[in-house]
């Protein structure tokens, strides 16, 4: 059988404050646990009225625990509720650097802790692919909420027979998409990113894949938080922004020859969490899907994908255990054995 764990800590990021919060708090909870939930220092009020709601709602009273804390005391306070004794799992969304601590926290008291952590999707575009179709996944894949998802598309590993093509119609789609203010703006797709840190971050990366051989396809270097969707493309090892998650409005393009190469450019990397793979020959398409060391691939489709049915989760530095589907009940339970047994039954001696 299985049993509730006891008190589940939970941590949620700033990006998809909303869904990635709910999704914290409610798994644990539908599995019967009590939850001691951490905001995000970047996106604190917007979690704090998630508590509110599902209090108003009528949660009872120390089944959901809120707790926020400055930066600069994140760490002690971490720290405190892993270490407390009634807290038996842990669930953390954010970046890998700093799930690499809570996973070193969390052993420290030998606690089992779901991660999921940052990415850098490759999205291979196979000799035979839909190159429309194609395009517009990379298009939504790229480029939604700033490009600042961790499954988002950060690579697009193209066969050299199509690049030109594949290249020239992405291009002309991101050129498209109006960059600003999504406030003022209802047009606005690709709005500021969170940071006017991240502008300097990745113009850094432009800079040295441009100086590297690199071409500028389309946008151009960030304004602060502000940048338009951009493509790099001719995208080698050798540059920075090659195996660096980007996290902004920005994506790249290495061209490849074949499917081997292709596969072992997509593998080529820390991450494991998203991929995609484009074909029309299915069983091939599939077969490279396979291949490729991430939590979900899809073929035909674009990296950001999650439904409540199926398990989501990453591989390699991507983290480790699914959210999602029947795989999330592992996360948050005790499997337990009970037997009932004769109290007169013969023991060997």
């Amino acid at each position: 059988m299985r049993q509730p764990a006891g008190v589940v800590v939970s941590m949620a990021p700033w990006n998809g404050a909303g869904v990635l919060a709910a999704r914290a708090i409610a798994y644990p909870i539908v599995c019967g646990n009590t939850v001691v939930f951490r905001a995000s220092e970047t996106s604190p009020k917007t979690h704090a009225i998630i508590a509110e709601v599902l209090h108003e709602a009528g949660v009872p009273a120390g089944v959901l625990n809120f707790l926020t804390s400055t930066a600069e005391d994140s760490d002690r306070v971490v720290e405190a509720i892993i270490a407390h004794p009634a807290v038996r799992r842990i669930n953390f969304t954010g970046s890998t650097a700093v799930g690499r601590i809570i996973a070193e926290k969390a052993a420290r008291y030998l606690k089992p802790v779901l991660l999921e952590l940052g990415g850098k999707a490759p999205f291979v575009v196979l000799d035979d692919a839909d190159i429309d179709g194609a395009v517009n996944a990379a298009v939504f894949g790229s480029f939604l909420y700033q490009g600042q998802i961790c499954m988002s598309t950060e690579r697009f590993v193209v066969d050299e027979s199509v690049a030109d093509e594949f290249v020239t119609k992405f291009a002309a789609r991101a050129a498209q998409l109006t960059a600003g203010d999504p406030v003022t703006d209802e047009t606005c797709i690709v709005g500021p990113m969170i940071r006017e840190e991240s502008g300097a971050r990745i113009n850094a990366l432009i800079d040295d894949a441009l100086a590297k051989g690199g071409e500028l396809v389309v946008g151009e270097r960030a304004d602060g938080a502000s940048m338009p969707a951009t493509i790099i493309d001719k995208v080698r090892p050798e540059m920075s922004i090659y195996d660096q998650e980007t996290f902004g409005p920005i994506t790249t393009v290495v061209r490849v020859s074949g499917v081997e190469e292709a596969v072992q450019v997509a593998n080529d990397t820390e991450y494991g969490l998203a991929a995609a793979v484009f074909g029309a020959d299915s069983t091939r398409a599939l077969q490279v899907a396979m291949r490729i060391q991430a939590g979900h691939v899809h073929v035909n489709g674009a990296t950001v994908q999650n439904e409540a049915q199926a398990p989501y989760g990453g591989m390699k530095n991507s983290g480790f255990g699914r959210f999602d589907g029947r795989a999330v009940i592992n996360e948050f339970t005790e499997l337990k054995w009970i037997t009932v047994e004769q109290p007169d039954q013969q023991y060997p001696f």
